[in-house]
């Protein structure tokens, strides 16, 4: 018999046929209503997640043929890893391949609030200008700017790397230096605290951990320059957004661009929303046709390998 799939939103197409040439697959529909996970995996020999709905040790539990879980992403948080070796399930995710297009994002972001794109376009949608007025919508240079990224990965790298194409000045805070970084790129590790206080410019890209959450917090705010721009590309807890909130709306900080936040989707009643100096988009950090593609082709390379009980091409647990 055919090893029983569940993948929990849809892919592309022709990934799904490699799939379905060896084994058995269940694709739930929609990415608009939560895929029911619990009521599924009880009979899976393999599960693909894109997105991030939770696969908890209570569900490894009714799941005695589980050998696999391929995360379509860079980050599994969602996934409880522990649980998960304890059981002898491979984890795979899918590092690398969306590096460059979440630096291209990240940028974006940046560019959109620094240059207040979204409000010149609703000023010209919403039929404002009816004449040129040469003192509106004044932003922030980004050129010969201070760039702060936080957490120096792979990421964080490609970031620097279009920094440079900026005449940016770049600090780094990372918890492990990367001094062949500093010397092929010409950046400069800092400790936290000088980061924000030097920086124009704050991209985030650390991974969500027991240390990284609420990493920056009032204290942090507190910090940074009342021109400054925060960027979160990494995950919503890692910035305690009650004291975001705050900041923003005191003028501690300029403005802050998110493309995560905590809940996912963000509460329709949550107070960031009422401000016209934040920016939020819904997790798209990584949507390109290409990326998204290739991802779900790394994913399906880690569920075949893993349900043939080979060692994964990208497996979570290998460092």
């Amino acid at each position: 018999m055919k090893p029983k799939v569940f993948i929990t939103r849809p892919i592309p197409d022709a990934v799904v046929e490699t799939i379905k040439e060896t084994c058995e697959v269940d694709m739930w529909h929609t990415s608009a209503i939560l895929p029911p996970i619990a009521e599924k995996i009880g009979a899976l020999d393999g599960l693909i997640t894109y997105g991030h709905e939770l696969v908890t040790e209570e569900m490894m539990d009714t799941a005695p043929n589980l050998k696999v879980i391929a995360v379509v992403g860079v980050g599994y948080d969602h996934v409880d890893a522990d649980a998960a070796k304890a059981r002898g399930i491979a984890v795979g995710n899918t590092p690398g391949v969306l590096n460059g297009t979440t630096a291209d994002m990240t940028f974006a972001l940046l560019f959109a609030v620094a240059r207040n794109i979204i409000p010149a376009n609703q000023h010209v949608q919403s039929k404002q200008w009816t004449y040129y007025d040469p003192n509106i919508l004044w932003g922030y240079d980004i050129h010969h700017a201070t760039l702060g990224i936080v957490g120096m990965g792979r990421i964080g790298y490609e970031v620097a790397k279009r920094a440079l194409g900026f005449d940016m000045r770049v600090l780094y805070y990372k918890r492990n230096r990367r001094e062949d970084w500093e010397a092929e790129l010409g950046v400069e590790y800092t400790p936290l605290d000088r980061l924000l206080e030097e920086s124009d410019f704050v991209t985030l890209h650390v991974p969500l951990t027991p240390e990284t959450h609420h990493l920056i917090g009032e204290r942090e705010l507190e910090r940074m320059k009342s021109t400054a721009i925060l960027v979160n590309i990494a995950r919503g807890p890692v910035v305690d957004s009650k004291a975001l909130y705050e900041a923003l709306k005191a003028g501690k900080i300029a403005g802050a661009a998110l493309d995560v936040t905590h809940p996912e989707p963000i509460s329709t009643d949550d107070p960031l929303l009422t401000l016209d100096n934040v920016l939020i988009a819904p997790h798209v950090g990584s949507a390109t046709i290409q990326t998204r593609t290739r991802m779900a082709t790394m994913a399906a390379e880690n569920l075949l390998a893993g349900l043939k009980g080979e060692p994964l091409p990208y497996s979570a647990f290998a460092d």
